[in-house]
């Protein structure tokens, strides 16, 4: 199964490079710069991946889930095909930016970390994506980065779990947050629930998938003014 999620990995990225080619083509005839990002944050159980979905979907954007994002990060061949995409130029920028994060942060990167970094910060060079998870809003630079939270109730998300038993789903939802905070704490000493660390926090209460893809359109809409 390991071995399948690799070769899915591969092909998704060998599709992206060819996406980034004939973008990179365009940008250089029309003489425009590479576009925004968004970066989507999410409680579990909360519609975080549906929104970022629907998201790329309608700004067409390329979507970059975590799980990927993870994959290439562990693969040094994957992780050399990605960051070999830029050009010289925007490799300079991004590792400015980078060594600029690690600076002012405090982090002492480890391997993973390392290639976990070049790897999002050449999707941001890119621009024009939607990027789920991996503590995406803590590498790019704010300038070009539109940073959104979603949350929502607990007892809400804990109908929103898909397993055979509450007591299951329960477990399932406080593994999962609990992980990704710890992920955020340990790689980027930073606690994943601070407003600060976002432009948009949503709370899905009595907020539709439909609706929060509009609020986060508009405000993004916005904030590109």
């Amino acid at each position: 199964m390991r071995g399948k999620s690799i070769r899915s990995a591969e092909a998704l990225v060998e599709e992206q490079l060819g996406k980034w080619r004939l973008a990179g083509t365009v940008r250089k005839k029309e003489k425009t710069k590479a576009g925004p990002v968004i970066t989507v944050s999410r409680e579990s159980g909360c519609g975080g991946t549906k929104i970022a979905q629907r998201l790329a979907k309608e700004l067409g954007f390329d979507l970059m889930g975590g799980k990927i994002i993870q994959m290439v990060a562990e693969s040094v061949e994957m992780s050399e095909k990605v960051i070999c995409s830029l050009d010289e130029k925007e490799v300079t920028k991004r590792d400015d930016w980078l060594t600029s994060l690690f600076e002012s942060r405090h982090l002492w990167p480890d391997q993973y970390l390392h290639h976990l970094t070049k790897v999002i910060g050449t999707i941001g060079r890119h621009g024009n994506a939607v990027i789920l998870g991996r503590g995406a809003n803590y590498i790019l630079p704010q300038e070009n980065t539109f940073r959104v939270r979603i949350i929502g109730p607990f007892d809400q998300r804990l109908k929103n779990a898909t397993r055979n038993t509450e007591e299951e789903a329960r477990r399932y939802l406080i593994k999962v947050d609990a992980d990704r905070e710890a992920f955020i704490r340990k790689y980027f000493n930073a606690d994943v629930k601070d407003p600060a660390h976002y432009d948009l926090v949503l709370n899905m209460r009595v907020v539709s998938i439909d609706g929060a893809v509009r609020a986060v359109i508009a405000a993004f809409n916005s904030w590109k003014r």
